[in-house]
Formats: C-alpha cells, sequence, structure tokens
C-alpha cells in the first residue's frame, strides 16, 4: 500500500511532548489540589490558600520583590541597551556578548561567587536578607532583560532620531518620543520575563543564607512535608497569575503594534 507523507506529521513529536511533559503533570497537579488525603474532591485546599495569612503573605511579599528586582533590572538594562544600539561605540556585538555571558555559565557557579563577594563586603549576610535577595536577583535576572530590549531597539531606524532632530525636537524628545514608545514591546518581553521568575526563584535566597520566604519557597516546604495538596493548590493559583499576566502583556503588546499602524497611517 502506498503512503504519502504529509506535512501535518511533523507534529507528532510536539503534540507528544505537550501531552507527556505539559499536559500530563497539570493533570496530576490538578488531582492533588482538588482532593484531600482520601483522594475525596474538596475545596478546603482552595479556601485555606486564601484564607491563610501567611500564604497571602508570602503571595505580596513576593511580588514586592520581583517588581523591585524587575524595576532595578530595567533601570540598569535600557540605558545599557540604548548606548549599545543608538551610539557610535565599535564592536557592539562584543561588548554585548560580555552583558550576557553570565548566562552561559552554572548558576550555582555565579550565585557562589556572589555569595563571596557580599560576604566580603557586608560580614554577616543573615542581617540584610532583602537587599541580598533584590542584588542576587537582579544579577541573576539582568540578561533576560538586556536581550530582548537591545534587539528590539536595534530593529528602530536609524534615520528616525536624525530626522526627528533635523525637525527641532531635543535629544529627552527623541527619547520619549520615539525610542520609548518603539521599544515597548521588548520592555514588555523583558518585564515577562524577570517579573515572573522572580515571584518564585527561592534558590538564590537558600545559596545566599536568607530565611525569608516566598511563593517558591512556600510550596517547597509543602512538598517537603509531604503535603502535595496543598503545595499543587498554591502552583496552581501561581499558575492562573502567570496566564493573566501574561494575557495582560499580550494585550498591551498587541494595542501597542495597532497604535503604531494608526500612527503610521
Amino acid at each position: 500500500m502506498r503512503t504519502y507523507f504529509q506535512r501535518r506529521y511533523l507534529g507528532i513529536p510536539y503534540v507528544l511532548f505537550m501531552a507527556f511533559f505539559v499536559i500530563a503533570p497539570v493533570i496530576v497537579i490538578l488531582y492533588y489540589a482538588f482532593t484531600n488525603g482520601e483522594g475525596q474532591f474538596t475545596i478546603m485546599n482552595l479556601v485555606g490558600f486564601f484564607t491563610s495569612g501567611n500564604t497571602i503573605g508570602t503571595l505580596l511579599y513576593s511580588m514586592w520583590i520581583a517588581f523591585i528586582v524587575t524595576a532595578l533590572c530595567l533601570l540598569i538594562a535600557y540605558p545599557a541597551a540604548c548606548v549599545l544600539t543608538l551610539s557610535h561605540i565599535k564592536r557592539k556585538n562584543a561588548i554585548l556578548l560580555l552583558l550576557i555571558t553570565p548566562m552561559w555559565i552554572n548558576f550555582t557557579l555565579r550565585i557562589t561567587a556572589l555569595k563571596e563577594v557580599l560576604t566580603l563586603i557586608e560580614g554577616n549576610m543573615a542581617l540584610y536578607p532583602f537587599i541580598n535577595t533584590v542584588i542576587g536577583m537582579t544579577y541573576d535576572f539582568l540578561p533576560f532583560m538586556i536581550l530582548p530590549l537591545y534587539n528590539t531597539i536595534s530593529k528602530i531606524d536609524a534615520d528616525l532620531p536624525e530626522v526627528a532632530k533635523d525637525l527641532g525636537a531635543t535629544d529627552r524628545q527623541v527619547l520619549s518620543k520615539i525610542i520609548l514608545p518603539l521599544s515597548m514591546p521588548g520592555i514588555i518581553s523583558g518585564v515577562t520575563m524577570v517579573f515572573l521568575p522572580a515571584m518564585t526563584n527561592y534558590v538564590i535566597l537558600d545559596m545566599l543564607y536568607n530565611s525569608t520566604y516566598i511563593m517558591g519557597s512556600l510550596i517547597g516546604s509543602y512538598f517537603a512535608a509531604y503535603d502535595w495538596h496543598n503545595g499543587s493548590m498554591i502552583s496552581i493559583v501561581l499558575l492562573i497569575i502567570i496566564f493573566v499576566i501574561t494575557l495582560i502583556t499580550d494585550r498591551f503588546s498587541a494595542d501597542d503594534e495597532d497604535r503604531k499602524g494608526r500612527n503610521l497611517l
């Protein structure tokens, strides 16, 4: 019997991967989140999440840390990306490579090196848990903010700032009216790549001798105590939060593209 190859067959490996490594784990988490120790359906795990002061406090604290880290990364990365793309510095690619090289180094080695530096400066690291957390996460996530900003700003037509200046615009006006609006997709992408992991990355806290709990720490503590039901419920709530934030950022990105299209027309 003669068989014909069809292009849709190429999607079979991806479908299998999604089924076994994405959908199946989510189903398992949903099962534990809405069952009790006897395997009976219950919503008490969900009720417990919103009625527990410890859980809500940890969530708010995690979001606060993520906000501070994201803001710092943006404040550092945006000027760096603008200088690399808009200036006449030679070997820009080499400088960019130096900025993103830490991504290629083992995570444990990087945080261990940072811990030694902070110990040398502070002495007892336990005295400054919040500062150490912010420094550690900013150091770790900074390349994830620089790269999308650089890619977006580098695609801006280099003649636009020159034309704006010829028409009488100042450097500040060029930045606020041209560069900043056109770089919004990179900002949204970088914020998403930094804010969401910063809410759950508790490994940095542990390696920097930080006793502060964030959502990742809380989930880990439940699973370490073999309380898979409450741990799974927290994971589901975080998954929903991430999904909502992703929808919002995508909506902003789509609105920005529509706005740019209307302005061009």
